[in-house]
């Protein structure tokens, strides 16, 4: 992988905040020419800095109106297992390694109260989870 300068870390910003922005316009914020752009990014593509393009919704937009971060303290020699597992239930959107207390952050995702109950009491069964803490989002802001 490359080494990212301060033209392609201001491209990828760009890219962030909308990475819908023709070609042309992202040229011109960044005040170099299109073939540039164009050549970055195919560059950062292959690369693989720039797996891909998503759409960002508003949270209240979505069909996942609950959601909450879980802290997880796991039993070390249990995180490979355990990190596999989560990943692989449809509610947990992501699973981030952390310093700190807590080994683990999780996002969780439902549709209501009732089936984050649920989910958080299937994850804190879990082999390996030693200690958890739940926390609901209210609001973001991006």
């Amino acid at each position: 992988m490359s080494t990212l300068d301060s033209t392609d870390r201001a491209l990828l910003a760009q890219l962030r905040q909308n990475a819908r922005l023709p070609v042309v316009e992202l040229a011109r914020q960044l005040g170099v020419s299109r073939a540039t752009v164009q050549n970055r990014m195919r560059r950062l593509e292959q690369d693989g800095v720039i797996l891909g393009y998503t759409v960002k919704l508003r949270p209240e937009s979505e069909a996942d109106p609950v959601r909450a971060h879980m802290y997880i303290e796991v039993n070390s020699h249990q995180e490979a297992a355990l990190i596999r597992r989560l990943r692989g239930l449809p509610e947990v959107g992501a699973v981030h390694h952390t310093s700190g207390h807590w080994d683990l952050l999780v996002e969780v995702n439902t549709d209501s109260l009732v089936s984050l109950n649920r989910i958080v009491g299937e994850i804190r069964l879990l082999e390996g989870v030693h200690d958890t803490e739940s926390n609901l989002l209210l609001a973001s802001y991006e």
